[in-house]
């Protein structure tokens, strides 16, 4: 897809290096699933982009572009949200939001893709699960091992700190990182009693 648009060997090149970085990430946590015109060869084909790759969220949005455009036109969904590879889609009636489905994991198979088996219809009073965050239609709560998965790692930085092992620039970075992320759901509360860790952390 890349190669129809860019014709510069040496970037080409470099594309297919960045790529095969991440052959067989995540292969102990996903079944390798066979797709329709498929040889006996194609479970030797590498699979994953590389977590964390800023290049990797670039192919993922120009990979699924033509998706967008079949859920805009096609389903005519008026309700649409993608952040890379995490999609949702908005209906009042939960049958179509169920055809909606079929019709994507249809189209899903042509681009090599299935989806998460959580992925299913429900009422947004419910709250929806998106990037990191619980989403109602009034607030935003951050998951909940989200927030276990931080503080345990900031305290641990504190006694690396307390330790001489980390400098305090390296824990600021990190705690900022974190903030700038969280602050867009209801959080207040939460970083306080997270962050107030600082002056009594064993």
């Amino acid at each position: 897809m890349l190669a129809r648009k860019i014709h510069d060997r040496d970037v080409l090149w470099l594309v297919e290096q960045i790529l095969a970085s991440g052959e067989g990430l995540l292969q102990e946590v996903y079944d390798m699933v066979s797709f329709a015109g498929d040889d006996l060869f194609a479970a030797l084909r590498p699979r994953g982009l590389p977590i964390g790759n800023l290049t990797s969220q670039f192919w993922a949005n120009v990979y699924l572009n033509p998706l967008d455009h079949f859920i805009k036109r096609e389903l005519r969904c008026k309700g649409y949200v993608r952040y890379v590879d995490d999609l949702l889609l908005f209906a009042d009636d939960k049958p179509v939001l169920w055809e909606w489905k079929q019709a994507l994991t249809r189209r899903l198979a042509r681009y090599r893709l299935t989806f998460h088996p959580g992925a299913h219809p429900r009422p947004v009073t419910e709250g929806i699960p998106f990037l990191g965050f619980i989403v109602f239609p009034e607030k935003r709560r951050l998951k909940r091992r989200k927030a276990v998965h931080f503080h345990r790692k900031y305290r641990a930085m504190l006694r690396a700190v307390r330790d001489g092992r980390m400098p305090v620039s390296q824990v600021t970075a990190s705690v900022q990182g974190w903030v700038n992320h969280v602050r867009y759901g209801n959080t207040v509360g939460l970083r306080k009693r997270i962050l107030a860790c600082e002056n009594n952390f064993d």
